[in-house]
């Protein structure tokens, strides 16, 4: 207690705590996982037809063009308990995967009902964590946007927490679903 009253006698900025300052936010380490990929596009989405998000961190639809700055939408399974709905990764979190070289960002949730957490978006695939990510095909047709979430839908590498300096390929995915493998190559 004498070395917090010297403090404020010696600095006396240290008093005013009316605003304090935050924390800065952490930003956790990159983490290279295997992951199941699947894709939803704007005639499966909910509601069918549309690119309604629930989680709209940068966009209030689903979108993005793939790079660090305008990533593409990507939703997680989440939990319904009593009146809070948990994202299994939280809204904001980037991804990226060498195999579409594209960024996504985590604003949307995977499945549904009242009971999410015992659908398979949330307890995974043969292990490994699920993301659904946004082929949009907005522009073209439905039987173009379940041949391309069809063609993508497998194990694959995904980086978490990204940094900002992988090969991009901009552009909704169902424009361009060709796949790279699995190689991360930087720009």
């Amino acid at each position: 207690m004498l070395a917090l009253a010297f403090a404020l006698a010696a600095f006396p900025a240290l008093a005013d705590v009316s605003s304090p300052t935050p924390a800065p936010l952490l930003i956790a380490d990159e983490m290279r996982i295997t992951a199941y990929t699947t894709g939803y596009s704007y005639w499966d989405n909910t509601p069918p037809g549309s690119a309604d998000i629930s989680n709209g961190v940068i966009h209030t639809k689903a979108g993005g063009v793939g790079t660090f700055d305008d990533p593409i939408t990507v939703a997680v399974g989440h939990v319904i308990s009593g009146d809070s709905d948990t994202l299994d990764y939280a809204a904001g979190t980037k991804f990226y995967v060498p195999n579409l070289r594209r960024y996504f960002i985590v604003e949307d949730s995977c499945g549904g009902g009242d009971t999410p957490q015992n659908g398979p978006c949330h307890t995974g695939y043969e292990g490994h964590p699920w993301i659904d990510l946004y082929v949009d095909g907005a522009n073209a047709s439905k039987e173009t946007s379940d041949a391309c979430m069809d063609a993508i839908t497998e194990l694959h590498l995904v980086i978490v927490n990204p940094a900002p300096n992988y090969a991009v390929v901009p552009g909704p995915i169902t424009n361009n679903c060709t796949q790279y493998g699995e190689t991360v190559v930087t720009r």
